[in-house]
């Protein structure tokens, strides 16, 4: 459905009113062991409207895709706005706007691989896996890709069309020791369509070679020693700290929620070397794994500067937030289908790099850990977080030692930030995150390395 469709049934309305078309196209192939566990594509699009009046939101969506479906979805939304308000009586005032018009297209100019040639690459990965590392206990290879297409109109001005695709390879391989599986996994792709992300399988052949190199240094690996350590966390932990442990707490609806961040506005939360951004599209030049250009209320996006020199700055707002916080609406307001309302959502999350270089930061440590990789982690409204750590290295002397076997990491970060005493000059952007703040969404996140007094797990 395209802006011109949905424009005049946005303008004739009493109350603030967005109109949505939304399809998501999904591809998933997976081999375990050489065989094919999944082979599927999909896909799910509808509209959707949403109504405020007066602090009570009306919402109402309709996988038909019409005129007359985009009339109901209206005309039910606000319905259900007028009855809300009629018990809730908020009595808040009018949206702030930032009112734009964009048209966002990442596809691909190439031709398009077929179902049976995505497979082909598939199979021809995995049987180089199989003929190089014969040894292995199992090995699984994972294609996901991903399109969010979507047609966006506002009462108060905005239209915006974009087509943002994401295709994204994982690789999980196993091995054993003393009688126990060890397992290491590793991601590629980003932002695109595959064609643009992945070329030939044997241009994935060294990165498949360093992840089984690394497993094998798991194999002889040890537990670390449990304990206050010091550790240089590496850019993909050092995301999803800025990620999971503040940037949900800095997320609008979270601080009227009462999270850590309410407190820390104007003062200190980090060390003087840490500066952290929410990128909307752009970082340094280059276009950033989520490009959100107007979000799913029609704000333009804007770059935020949540934390600069260990201050907290600023936090992410949807239009509803910055009113009820004082604030300007900042594009954070995203949704994952046409049947999800938009909610505060990060987009590219990342610290900033600092001056200091990576061999240098472990050259500083005479008992600690160079950590990795992450698996999957979890923070609260308090900014505590517990992290899984899956590849790492101890530091000894200011060498690197023994890999280390899987571990955790945990403490608060607000507290454990104020810790940081050295920042790389790199940086490093992961583009497969996926946030379940209440829905999944695509976000991207990363950094430089840290290097900070941090809590790890032992045996």
């Amino acid at each position: 459905m395209r802006i011109e469709d949905l424009r005049p049934l946005a303008a004739d309305v009493s109350d603030y009113t967005e109109l949505r078309w939304q399809e998501n196209r999904s591809l998933g192939i997976a081999l375990v062991k050489g065989s094919v566990m999944q082979n599927a594509r999909s896909s799910e699009s509808g509209v959707s409207a949403r109504v405020y009046r007066a602090g009570a939101w009306g919402f109402a969506s309709d996988p038909n895709v019409n005129v007359d479906a985009v009339r109901s979805v209206r005309a039910a939304a606000a319905a259900n706005a007028r009855f809300l308000d009629d018990r809730e009586r908020k009595q808040h005032g009018s949206l702030p706007a930032r009112p734009t018009e964009a048209r966002h297209d990442f596809s691909t100019s190439k031709p398009r691989w077929t179902q049976k040639e995505l497979l082909g690459f598939m199979k021809e990965l995995d049987n180089h896996i199989a003929a190089d590392y014969p040894d292995l206990l199992s090995r699984t290879v994972v294609l996901r890709c991903l399109d969010m297409e979507k047609a966006l109109v506002t009462a108060d001005g905005s239209a915006a069309q974009s087509l943002t695709p994401r295709a994204i390879l994982s690789i999980v391989l196993s091995a054993e020791a003393d009688g126990h599986p060890v397992e290491i996994s590793r991601t590629f792709g980003g932002l695109g369509h595959f064609e643009d992300v992945f070329d030939a399988p044997d241009t994935l052949y060294a990165r498949i070679a360093k992840l089984y190199e690394q497993l094998k240094d798991k194999q002889a690996g040890v537990y670390p020693e449990a304990g206050y350590k010091e550790c240089v966390l590496d850019s993909e932990l050092a995301g999803i700290l800025a990620h999971e442990a503040i940037g949900h707490t800095a997320e609008g609806d979270f601080v009227l929620s009462g999270s850590a961040a309410a407190d820390y506005l104007g003062k200190e939360a980090a060390s003087p070397l840490v500066t952290l951004v929410d990128f909307a599209h752009t970082a340094d030049g280059s276009t950033c794994p989520v490009p959100v250009h107007v979000d799913d209320e029609g704000t333009e996006a804007m770059d935020v500067t949540l934390i600069k020199d260990g201050i907290l700055q600023a936090y992410l707002h949807s239009k509803e937030t910055a009113l009820l916080l004082g604030a300007a609406p900042t594009g954070n307001a995203r949704a994952f289908q046409f049947s999800d309302e938009p909610l505060v959502r990060m987009r590219n999350t990342a610290f900033l790099p600092g001056n200091d270089r990576l061999e240098d930061m472990i050259a500083s440590i005479d008992d600690g850990y160079y950590l990795i990789r992450p698996s999957n982690g979890q923070a609260d409204a308090t900014s505590e977080f517990m992290f899984g750590v899956t590849l790492g290295y101890e530091i000894k002397q200011g060498k690197l030692g023994r890999a280390i076997k899987d571990t955790t990491i945990s403490g608060v970060a607000f507290d454990m930030l104020k810790t940081v005493s050295m920042v790389s000059d790199d940086m490093t952007w992961m583009g497969a995150g996926m946030c379940g703040k209440k829905q999944m969404i695509p976000t991207g996140f990363g950094g430089p390395a840290l290097k900070c007094r941090v809590m790890i797990g032992g045996r």
